[in-house]
């Protein structure tokens, strides 16, 4: 048996194995030799069918299933422990002829790269404390929620009214257009998306005809709008018993409601800095490093990519699904998501005081209990039967630990919320520019 390396880039190789009959003659053997206990034929007593007979009748599915079995040995045997593979290994070709055996694995090696300075690397942090102006907003949301609209019979249509028409659609002589007509259209004339047509709603009332027109000189499109009803919202009346319902028992009046929803918007908007500061570090530490990702660790998360959108969609992709487009579309991700497990088990060697107590997989399964909704106790026993995932939860906790260590060793940029939400809007313009 022969291995042979070429060396594609500074992390994908192609691994070559070589080998023939009097490699492989010893398991061919001992495979006739367990068939000949197994296969019956007629004419032949069990276990006494010639191992000719049996070469001629079965040789090839028998010799093909040792040669993988084979294969297999010598990746796992050879190959791993000496190239250590990362990412999903591809097999490119086997080929098996004239007792010749010639397979070749596409693998990806670990790149060879130093930690950049951490503490010289900023990142954006949003900042913000909940005011109670926005607490009252936040109210006055929730009493809309849990209010109603009520019908106006009389009376112009203002602002804060909802209108139910039925739209038609004209021509460019003005004549409704024979089977284009949308019933029972509800516009909420508060909402910003209907400001076209609240200007042309606004001081009229429920039964007259409203025409409208949207577009430009090239291409303007006209409606006919009939006006069928009218309401305004009430919004619900805070009450102590309102309170108690909105918490679910947490606040038992309404000024330990406004505690209550103060500290949610809280508790929302440091998880979000933290979930945006995650995003930006791992940016910032990616874009502060340059190495190459092996391509089958790229082609790896990108089938990920494939199958959550599977999962996303019953299992099952539509049928115009363009599978290739969408996997080019998102190999720059993928390569970025492949950079930052480099960095990551890099840093996790960095800041070596990383330790996994029992107490941290508790939070963790609290955690992700509380965000399914699922018993903690239930979390807890799918963990115990799935030891594949207990290992993964491991992984998550190290990864949340590193997140924590970087939001101490990086240099914060703090920003208010305004800033911050400015500045991404700017980055975006300049991406899409």
């Amino acid at each position: 048996m022969e291995l042979s390396v070429q060396d594609i880039t500074s992390v994908d190789k192609e691994i070559t194995i070589k080998a023939d009959r009097s490699d492989l003659e010893p398991k061919f053997n001992k495979a006739y030799k367990k068939y000949k206990k197994e296969i019956q034929m007629p004419g032949f007593r069990p276990g006494n069918v010639p191992v000719g007979l049996i070469k001629k009748r079965f040789g090839k599915e028998i010799e093909m299933e040792e040669i993988n079995t084979y294969v297999q040995e010598v990746y796992e045997n050879d190959i791993v422990p000496e190239y250590q593979p990362v990412g999903e290994t591809q097999m490119k070709d086997l080929s098996w002829e004239d007792d010749k055996l010639e397979v070749t694995f596409k693998v990806g090696a670990k790149p060879d790269f130093e930690l950049a300075e951490i503490e010289s690397i900023t990142v954006d942090k949003m900042v913000h404390d909940v005011t109670d102006e926005e607490v009252e907003e936040e109210l006055e949301r929730t009493l809309e929620r849990e209010g109603n609209w009520v019908e106006v019979e009389e009376g112009e249509i203002t602002e804060e009214y909802r209108v139910t028409v039925d739209a038609v659609t004209l021509d460019d002589d003005g004549n409704p257009v024979e089977g284009e007509k949308d019933e029972d259209q509800k516009l909420d004339l508060r909402d910003d998306s209907t400001a076209d047509f609240r200007e042309n709603l606004v001081g009229k009332k429920k039964g007259d005809v409203v025409d409208v027109s949207f577009g430009d000189e090239d291409k303007t499109d006209k409606f006919q709008l009939h006006v069928k009803k009218v309401e305004k919202m009430e919004k619900a009346t805070l009450t102590d018993e309102l309170a108690k319902e909105q918490s679910n028992g947490e606040a038992k009046n309404v000024d330990e409601f406004k505690s209550f929803l103060k500290s949610r918007m809280q508790q929302y908007y440091d998880q979000s800095a933290d979930d945006m500061f995650r995003q930006d570090a791992m940016e910032a530490l990616t874009k502060a490093h340059d190495f190459e990702v092996p391509e089958v660790m790229v082609n790896q998360i990108q089938n990920s990519y494939v199958e959550y959108a599977k999962q996303q969609t019953g299992g099952q992709l539509p049928p115009n699904f363009n599978e290739e487009e969408y996997k080019e579309n998102l190999k720059d991700q993928a390569a970025r998501e492949g950079k930052w497990v480099f960095i990551s088990e890099k840093l996790q060697e960095k800041f070596d005081d990383i330790e996994i107590g029992p107490e941290d997989i508790e939070e963790f399964i609290g955690m992700e209990s509380a965000r399914h909704g699922v018993p903690v106790d239930q979390m807890k026993g799918y963990y115990a039967q799935n030891p594949g995932q207990l290992e993964n939860l491991r992984n998550s906790i190290r990864e949340n630990k590193v997140f924590d260590k970087l939001n101490d060793a990086v240099t914060i940029n703090e920003l208010s919320k305004d800033e911050f939400r400015k500045k991404r809007e700017e980055e975006s313009e300049e991406k899409e520019s």
